[in-house]
């Protein structure tokens, strides 16, 4: 795993040590899960009630980098105090493969944040469709000019004035370069190693097995042009012909029948949630033989692998679907659901102080309006009387404005819509690996793997459960790698 520390204060009466701190202990957490720091980044007297903070939106945007698969917080409030900035960009970094952890932590303060983070995702996801209908039109005649439409340009090419991709002929000759080692017989891990080993750089950063197979499967290099539905040959300048390309996809093709050489990270659906029951490590996906040469998949110890650790690795397929299992029995239970609703609806409540003044403010001059009225009704009324019912009037307006502009920026999801995006988890596909990842994350906070059972702890208030593996039909299947 590769991460990055993102490390916060709030103000200036808060001191360097404070950033001091919060680095040591992410390093601590990152050394002791043997996860490779990368880099950091650093916000000095910003506060996380906002996200205008300049590194933070430099990481989210280095996020499309694939420089970096994790994210070290010291606490989660170091990433965000807004519950509704912090959904929206776990979102964006979830698309990127990026997950944010809490050295401090174990995955969430306050877990039913989790879940109402859930909730948003699904809603942004319903207002993020109904925004792109509403620019699709334009972006579909700038797709027809072949115009990039904000498309960032891939390795060897580069986006003119005209906001058109054109050849980098600097970078082009290693893309030819690329197709050519991959159908001369080497693998996409061995061209990385290759290209990292001349210092060849992908906007600044080092080659990833990702960047390489992104490229090699790209038909943006035969020159096709893609947006969307639409696709225009001859779109984009070519840098290799299509003989070459079709002569990668077929080794390609032959290679997907082989033993995989390569895992990818989204495929263990419990990362970052997964810790070791004897030392506290996270536990994480690795491939491995037995003695039969037979290939499985298995969640090992992060120390397990220098003996720092005897933990038992553990079967990938057999533990997620024992977690899944948990998941279903709680959406079985409509009391349950019900509970999770109600505290969630509370915990929005806890959070609007801003909302609660101002809805205040405005039940306050309402009365005072009333109250006018009632006066004129009865006869007093003079230029002060109207001069009063103007302001009054006028400070009424101005309230209702901004609690409109409160809500629109943080929804308050009523209980009822809430138990409705509740139970629609039940009709999530788990057959697919995202139904299942959306359960995953959702509703698990984290599992704690021993040798003769796990605990599994739900993101709401005091709900966990231990599962003991004599309980279950089969016992878990342990994983010896064959040297």
């Amino acid at each position: 795993m590769r991460a990055v520390i993102y490390a916060r204060y709030s103000s200036d009466n808060q001191r360097e040590e404070s950033i001091e701190g919060q680095l040591r202990e992410c390093n601590d957490y990152a050394k002791f899960n043997h996860i490779e720091v990368v880099g950091n980044y650093i916000d000095r007297a910003y506060s996380a009630k906002t996200d205008h903070r300049p590194e933070f939106q430099r990481m989210i945007k280095d996020s499309a980098k694939n420089f970096f698969d994790t994210i070290i917080v010291w606490k989660l409030d170091r990433f965000s105090r807004n519950r509704y900035d912090s959904a929206r960009y776990k979102h964006l970094l979830k698309k990127n493969g990026v997950k944010v952890v809490s050295a401090k932590e174990t995955i969430a303060e306050g877990s039913e944040g989790i879940l109402l983070e859930s909730l948003l995702e699904g809603m942004a996801e319903y207002y993020s469709a109904d925004l792109a209908e509403k620019v699709k039109r334009g972006m579909t005649e700038n797709a027809k000019k072949g115009k990039t439409n904000g498309v960032p340009a891939p390795f060897g090419y580069y986006v003119d004035e005209d906001d058109r991709f054109r050849i980098d002929e600097k970078t082009a000759p290693i893309v030819r370069e690329i197709f050519e080692l991959y159908v001369d017989g080497k693998r996409t891990q061995e061209i990385k190693n290759i290209l990292n080993a001349r210092g060849i750089k992908n906007r600044n950063y080092p080659f990833s097995y990702n960047t390489v197979f992104r490229i090699l499967t790209n038909r943006k290099y035969i020159g096709e042009y893609k947006f969307g539905n639409i696709v225009i040959p001859g779109g984009v300048p070519a840098i290799i012909d299509e003989k070459l390309f079709e002569k990668a996809q077929t080794r390609m093709k032959i290679n997907k029948r082989a033993p995989a050489m390569h895992r990818s990270e989204d495929d263990y659906l419990l990362t970052t949630k997964l810790f070791c029951g004897k030392c506290g490590a996270l536990m994480t996906g690795a491939i491995g033989r037995n003695r039969n040469k037979v290939q499985y998949r298995y969640y090992r110890c992060n120390r397990a692998e220098k003996k720092e650790c005897d933990k038992k690795s553990v079967r990938k397929e057999w533990l997620e679907s024992q977690v899944i299992d948990c998941i279903l029995e709680i959406l079985k239970s409509d009391k349950i659901l019900d509970e999770i609703a109600a505290r969630i609806y509370g915990m929005q409540a806890e959070e609007s102080f801003l909302l609660k003044s101002l809805q205040s403010q405005l039940d306050d001059a309402k009365q005072k309006l009333k109250n006018i009225v009632t006066a004129i009704e009865n006869g007093v009324y003079s230029d002060t009387t109207k001069e009063r019912l103007d302001e009054l009037e006028a400070q009424k307006k101005a309230l209702e404005a901004k609690i409109g502009e409160e809500q629109h920026a943080h929804p308050i999801v009523s209980q009822e819509e809430i138990l409705v995006a509740l139970q629609n988890y039940k009709r999530i596909d788990i057959s697919t690996k995202e139904g299942k990842q959306k359960l995953i994350d959702a509703f698990v906070n984290s599992i704690y793997l021993y040798d003769d059972r796990f605990v599994i702890t739900f993101n709401y208030k005091d709900r966990s459960k231990t599962v003991s593996f004599q309980e279950i039909d089969c016992l878990p299947l342990t994983s010896q790698v064959s040297p």
